[in-house]
């Protein structure tokens, strides 16, 4: 079973963690001040992340723009900085996260760190087959590829490991696959030692697979080919969020 953290998977993610934790005692954002940026935009012209992100944090059902509801402040705040150093390359985003002052940044993190956005959306599940191989990622992962489970770092079905490891339990499986091929194809710098080397061990059909399994473990919809209409539940049963 790979459940363990590789030496060098390990060692990367506690350097991750030491960084982060130094950075949250520097790093205080206003809840009030944060939504103001999400419903209007910021003073140097950013637009409002209501308009992609929905003010609740939730997205919507295109998969596009991924949830930052319930996201740790400390983790939405990094990404943000990504973007603006380049880190972290987007054409839209880049572009929002430059036009952000750093207390804008750590402004709009706090309030989206503070927002639930449930109940989830109703989407449905994917293949069955496609669902077994990605809770066996997710929770076991392959020793044939060197994969640890998911769940190593992303916590208890995926609920995250705040401040500094995101959730991925409801993540629109869209947007997961989209940033893995990102870090898998050497596109996002940003954790190119975990993630990065975790993408490159993953073929397509891996990463589609844990894509969709994490997209249903909040979610009720039935699986694509069902045959009944009624919501089914879930392989993986709900953990709260940490906040």
């Amino acid at each position: 079973m790979a459940r363990n953290l590789t030496p060098r998977i390990a060692g990367a993610a506690l350097a991750l963690l030491t960084i982060l934790g130094q950075s949250c005692l520097a790093a205080q954002g206003d809840v009030s001040r944060g939504e103001v940026v999400a419903a209007q935009g910021s003073q140097k012209g950013a637009p409002a992340c209501a308009q992609c992100h929905a003010f609740n944090g939730g997205s919507d059902a295109s998969g596009a723009f991924p949830r930052v509801a319930g996201q740790s402040a400390l983790y939405l705040s990094k990404q943000l900085r990504d973007y603006s150093s380049g880190t972290r390359s987007n054409s839209l985003m880049s572009q929002i996260s430059r036009a952000l002052s750093p207390q804008e940044i750590d402004d709009v993190a706090a309030y989206y760190a503070q927002e639930k956005a449930t109940p989830f959306i109703p989407l449905r599940s994917g293949d069955p087959a496609l669902l077994k191989r990605g809770e066996q990622l997710a929770t076991v992962g392959d020793n044939s590829r060197q994969l640890q489970s998911c769940n190593n770092c992303h916590g208890p079905g995926g609920s995250g490991e705040a401040p500094a490891i995101p959730y991925l339990a409801g993540q629109y499986s869209q947007y997961i696959v989209f940033t893995l091929k990102e870090w898998k194809h050497g596109f996002r710098k940003s954790s190119a030692e975990a993630m990065g080397v975790v993408a490159q061990k993953m073929s397509d059909q891996d990463i589609a697979a844990v894509a969709v399994y994490f997209q249903q473990v909040r979610n009720a919809a039935p699986a694509t080919g069902s045959t009944t209409t009624a919501a089914q539940p879930a392989p993986a049963q709900p953990v709260k969020r940490k906040q």
